[in-house]
This record gives C-alpha cells, structure tokens and sequence, in this order.
C-alpha cells in the first residue's frame, strides 16, 4: 500500500506542487483545512497618516505649452482641495514652428500673441509672464557628480549651496544654458541616500546632480518672440518632465515610471525613479510625420490626411478595417474626384512609423546606461499618443508594462476627459507654476552673461577642479 492508495477512513489525496514544495491536500478538503488553520502572528505596519491636499502658491498662473502643431495657454489657480482649476485657456494652431524649435519669428509671435490673447480674453485677466516648456535647442541631460570637504562639522546650508555651484560650474559649456538642476541625493561620507543632508556631521559631503541644458541662441530666440509678444518668460520646463508632473501619481514617480510625451514634430521621454526626475531624452518624430506619410501615400492634402489620421487611424490593423471604405480627394484633381480606399490602406501607412517611434524610445531606454531603472511602466500621454490600439504595440516594441497617462486633478481643459492627454503639457506647466516645482528641489541656474560674476566664478571652480 502507498500513500496514495485510498481507504474508507482516509479521503482520497492529490498532490498539489506549491511555494514550499509538493503537500498533500484532501481532495474537498481544501475549505476545512483554510478554516482550520493557525492564523499567523503578523505585526503589520502603522497606518499611513491622512495625507493633506498638496498647498499651492497663492495668486493665478499662466503656462504656454509650445509644440509644433499646436499651441496652448492655459491660465488658472491651484484650489484648497489639491486640484488645479483653469481659469481660461488659449489654443490654436502652430504657425512658425518645427520640431519644437521656431524657425519663423513673426509667424511664431502672431501665434503666441493670439493663443495667449484667447486664454486672457476667457479668463479676462492679463498675463506679463509664463511658464514655458522647453522642446527647441536640442535639450540635452546629464548626471553630474560634485564633491565637498565638510571637515567633520556639521553641514550648513552654505555648504550646500557652495556643493550644487560646483557641480553647475562643471556642468557648464560653452553655448550652452543650464535649465534643470536637479539633486537626485546626497552622500554623507559614505552613506547614501540622504534626502537633506543640513544638520550632518561629515567628513566630505557628495551628489549627484541630474542637469539639462540647451542650446543658447534658442533659448535667446524664444526670449526675443516672448518679448515682442509684450510676455516675460517666468520659467523653463522640459515638456516630457512638465508631462509627468502632470500624468504621474507620486507613488507611481516614487516606484520607477517613463513617461513618453508623443507630440506632434517630437517624442520626447523621460524617467522617474524614487520620486526623482532622473533622465530625459528627444526624439525627432512625431505625429506630424505619420500625417506627412499618409499625405504622400495617398497624394492628397495634409489636412485630408491629418483627418484620415484622427478619425480612422490605428496602430495596429483590425479584423474588419479592409470592408470598412473611405472616400478621400486627390490633390491636382477636382472636388468631386475622390479616390475609394480600405480603411487598412490609411493604417499599413500608420503602423511602420508608429512602431519605428516605439523602437526609437526603445532604443533610447536601452541605452541611457540607467540599467533596470528604466524597466519601469511606460506611461504615453500627448496628442499622439490618442492612436487607436497605440497601448498593445507600445507593450510588444518596448517590452514593459504600458498605460495611457493624463492630467491627473486639473479641472477646465479644452478637450474632455478622452482627449486631455493632448494637453498634459500644458497642465504640468501650469501645476509646476503653481507649486509643483518644489516637490523636485529645481535650482535655476542664472544665464551666464559675457563677462558677468557668474561666468568668472564659474571659470574660477573650473580652473580650481
């Protein structure tokens, strides 16, 4: 007889593998023996305290979110509860633009001054400054390591302000504007991970400083628009770090997350982890080269084709999409001529470039030398990113977890809640203006000026280093 061999006083008994190897359950048995069992002694953790809604600068803000197909300004005040409220908002197409960089000033300020208008006329209150994002000056993001001898005193707020100049001083480059400055920890002697390193005793205190910066003469040329269209610029912010200020919860930014902002002439990432921005990246594609393609496929307008796009495109193709027929004018012809496509023929001209956008993020995960701190979920937000089955594709290319992100607790945006990941740029920049910004310790590095005391300190720490 074996162990198996069933009695008439013993049920008959199966083998169920498990955690902790193979057991022997009674087969029905399974609810007694669930009942019957010991509870275990746990301590479970305190209970998190209530936390308190999120308190915002007092006053109104505007924010102008600059892309290539379109521009938005969004006016508004944070509220009690936590949330933001749009007071009046501004948008229209983009006109003097290019892959987030302005190529035409006239055409720019003519757009700006009627967006910004629009937004004051709704809001009927006038703006002298804003927050603006920064997609133009090929933006690029650097980790930088400084170093400070302490001495074995206590480290004052001196010395670290003292710490973060070095590390802006060797961040520094010719042609070049520091725009984020961001502490990603400090290290006290040889522990890590100090949040506020004030009050320490040390020997030598360290960070690293996560950096981004931008070409010069783009960052003048934006000022130069801003200024004739009678604005002050209050603020720079990268756009895929205004998205995920915007998208993002705070546990989500906490745990690990890349946000990829899918606008119109870019796709631009950037990566979160324990609460920090840590990298960011652009890349030159975007929604506008799907419409272009889609133009030059079907040899018709780019408006028809930025139509086709939004209302019968997909990124990937579906069962019924060759019966579905689509009537679409040809340029050159006259207007009753209209060509009769499938629905598929606009899609199998969306989807190579869709999943070309994908592997180039991809790519750039890979290769940002952050190791499994961008295997993260991958949130898409912006207008682009409204694709038809754009999550499925995105989740096979870059091999994470992949969701829609947008505005999360802002009330009042142009389009409803289906289409506001069109506008996550925007509402970031705007929260950030509210108060956001403090939730990331952002140092704003003053313009170096030709010959001024901020270019010759900086030369003196370089030539000290």
């Amino acid at each position: 007889m074996t162990d198996l061999t069933p009695t008439s006083d013993l049920p008959a008994f199966r083998r169920r593998r498990g955690l902790r190897g193979r057991s022997l359950i009674p087969v029905g048995g399974e609810r007694d023996v669930a009942l019957n069992r010991t509870p275990r002694e746990i301590l479970p953790l305190p209970p998190e305290e209530t936390s308190k809604p999120r308190v915002w600068r007092n006053g109104v803000f505007g924010a102008l979110d600059i892309g290539t197909t379109k521009m938005t300004c969004l006016i508004g005040k944070g509220e009690p509860d936590g949330s933001i409220q749009v007071l009046g908002y501004g948008w229209r197409r983009s006109h003097g633009i290019r892959s987030g960089s302005i190529v035409d000033i006239r055409e720019a300020e003519a757009a700006i001054r009627a967006t910004v208008g629009q937004a004051e006329e709704a809001a009927e209150r006038r703006m002298d400054s804003l927050v603006v994002n920064l997609s133009c000056g090929h933006p690029r993001s650097r980790l930088i390591d400084a170093q400070l001898p302490i001495g074995g005193r206590e480290v004052t707020d001196g010395d670290v302000q003292r710490l973060i100049a070095d590390g802006q001083a060797r961040a520094w480059s010719e042609g070049r504007d520091v725009i984020h400055t961001l502490p990603i920890g400090y290290v006290v002697d040889s522990m890590s991970g100090i949040v506020d390193p004030r009050g320490h005793q040390c020997e030598q205190l360290a960070t690293k400083l996560h950096v981004v910066d931008m070409n010069s003469s783009a960052l003048r040329t934006l000022d130069t628009v801003l200024q004739h269209s009678e604005l002050k610029l209050d603020g720079l912010v990268s756009s895929p770090f205004a998205s995920g200020v915007a998208v993002l919860a705070d546990e989500e930014r906490d745990l690990g997350v890349t946000v990829v902002e899918m606008g119109g002439g870019t796709t631009s990432l950037a990566v979160f982890c324990e609460g920090k921005l840590i990298h960011t990246a652009q890349i030159p594609v975007g929604g506008l080269h799907v419409t272009r393609d889609i133009a030059g496929v079907l040899s018709t307008s780019l408006e028809t084709a930025e139509r086709l796009k939004t209302m019968y495109g997909a990124a990937q193709l579906g069962s019924d999409d060759q019966r579905e027929i689509l009537s679409v004018p040809l340029i050159g012809e006259g207007r009753d001529r209209l060509a009769r496509i499938p629905r598929s023929k606009v899609i199998s001209v969306i989807q190579p470039r869709v999943e070309e956008t994908l592997e180039l993020v991809r790519h750039a995960l890979d290769n940002a030398g952050l190791g499994r701190l961008a295997n993260g979920r991958v949130v898409l937000t912006g207008g682009a990113s409204l694709m038809e089955g754009i999550v499925p594709v995105a989740t096979r290319i870059l091999a994470r977890p992949v969701r829609m992100g947008k505005p999360l607790n802002v009330h009042g945006l142009p389009e409803t809640a289906a289409a506001s990941a069109g506008f996550s740029t925007a509402a970031g920049l705007l929260a950030w203006a509210a108060g956001a910004d403090r939730d990331f310790g952002d140092i704003s590095a003053p313009e170096p000026r030709s010959g001024g005391l901020l270019k010759r300190f900086v030369g003196f720490i370089r030539d000290r280093g």
